[in-house]
């Protein structure tokens, strides 16, 4: 079939009222990790009404709509999670029920990233009204507990409702350029050991937060020497909390923790991760022990999914054809080239493609500084031109692309 591109803008642009509207519900349920069940079932209510031709709700809580009946299976991915608010003094609206005017909306998760979800379900719309059949099914993911741990909903969806898309679309906020890559990241924390004393004798004791002193120069030099990717850039590592254990605040601590917010450029490892910590002079002086955090937090259906906190990087090469259905789908809808680049922070793709090289692009509304500030916004604009990308995107790639 010959693809109208001017009609499918012109019916995202139709649809703004209804998508903002259906953006601003999502925002006002409260919806952090675990307690995303309602935002779920007022998504399950909005594909119901647009026309979705299968609905389900996975064990795990994570809601799938499906269109169309093909053989190529294409998935656009929302995570509808939101982190909390923070300090309330910082924002300047209620992050609920915030605020819209012709150009933005207001609230929590308006770009990361219910978003991608409202547009999402409006590219749904946009596919029916204008009969963009082919032979695809178009799946629509919106996935919980990703703010917790990235790419965990992938890994169940992939392995136990065995699930393998051709490509997945991640709508994380990208300002509406194509991204094909991110860095990796893993959780990990250093443990040392002291034994207690009473404070007024310190010298009968062993102080554990004094041997951690180093540690944490050592790491923070670390730092600066870690590997860099012409690409995706350098990797990093942070230390992002302190923990102690001592009998009280009158003796010497006989234990002291930290976490490491460890991110992966390309060609890192996370055995390597770990080892370039143990190999400190400082970890190795005080006998430290470094592991790799767990998760293992149930979903709000109550299901308990365990897995190392260990989030590979990946890179899509940009002639893929997944990356190049999204420039042509951009070009064609909007008379330009898209950027093409990378995410700052993580995604679903550290399972998507990190673990099960499932090809994986990025394309979304909103901006990734937006990401868990205050006063978070979106632009309608962006909300508009994505829904178009989503519609368009699986009948160019059938056409085009697929084999």
């Amino acid at each position: 079939m010959s693809i109208d591109y001017k009609k499918i803008v012109e019916r995202a642009e139709f649809y703004k009222p209804q998508i903002s509207a259906f953006l601003r519900d999502m925002v006002a349920i409260p919806s952090e990790s675990s307690d995303e069940k309602k935002v779920i079932q007022r998504i399950k209510e909005e594909m119901e009404a647009v026309g979705f031709d299968r609905i389900e709700i996975d064990p795990m809580g994570n809601i799938l709509g499906y269109i169309g009946h093909g053989k190529h299976l294409v998935a656009m991915d929302a995570h509808v999670d939101t982190v909390g608010i923070g300090n309330r003094d910082n924002w300047e609206h209620d992050p609920y029920s915030g605020f819209e005017d012709d150009e933005i909306i207001f609230g929590r998760g308006t770009s990361d990233q219910e978003g991608g979800m409202a547009s999402m379900v409006y590219a749904g719309k946009i596919i029916k009204d204008l009969g963009l059949d082919g032979d695809y099914t178009l799946l629509v993911t919106g996935t919980v507990q990703e703010e917790d741990c990235d790419g965990l909903c992938w890994q169940y969806i992939i392995e136990e409702s065995k699930i393998r898309p051709e490509f997945v679309v991640s709508t994380e906020p990208t300002s509406l350029g194509v991204y094909r890559g991110q860095r990796g990241r893993m959780e990990i924390r250093v443990d040392v050991a002291g034994i207690s004393s009473h404070g007024s004798a310190p010298e009968r004791g062993d102080n554990a937060i004094f041997k951690m002193a180093p540690i944490l120069t050592e790491l923070q030099e670390l730092h600066l020497h870690l590997k860099d990717d012409v690409f995706l850039g350098k990797g990093s590592l942070t230390v992002s909390e302190v923990f102690f254990t001592s009998p009280s605040r009158c003796a010497v601590a006989d234990g002291c923790s930290i976490s490491v917010d460890r991110r992966l450029t390309y060609g890192e490892t996370w055995e390597g991760a770990l080892e370039e910590i143990r190999q400190l002079p400082a970890v190795q002086k005080a006998g430290g022990k470094v592991t790799m955090y767990d998760y293992d937090r149930p979903s709000y259906t109550g299901l308990v999914y365990p897995t190392e906190c260990y989030f590979p990087c990946w890179v899509l090469d940009e002639e893929h054809a997944a990356c190049q259905t999204l420039v042509d789908s951009y070009t064609a809808l909007f008379d330009e080239a898209p950027v093409v680049d990378k995410w700052t922070f993580s995604t679903n793709g550290v399972s998507i493609m990190g673990r099960y090289n499932i090809p994986c692009i990025g394309f979304g509304p909103g901006h990734e500084d937006q990401a868990h500030a205050p006063n978070e916004i979106t632009w309608k604009e962006e909300l508009v031109k994505a829904a178009a990308m989503y519609a368009a995107i699986p009948v160019l790639y059938v056409e085009k692309y697929a084999k």
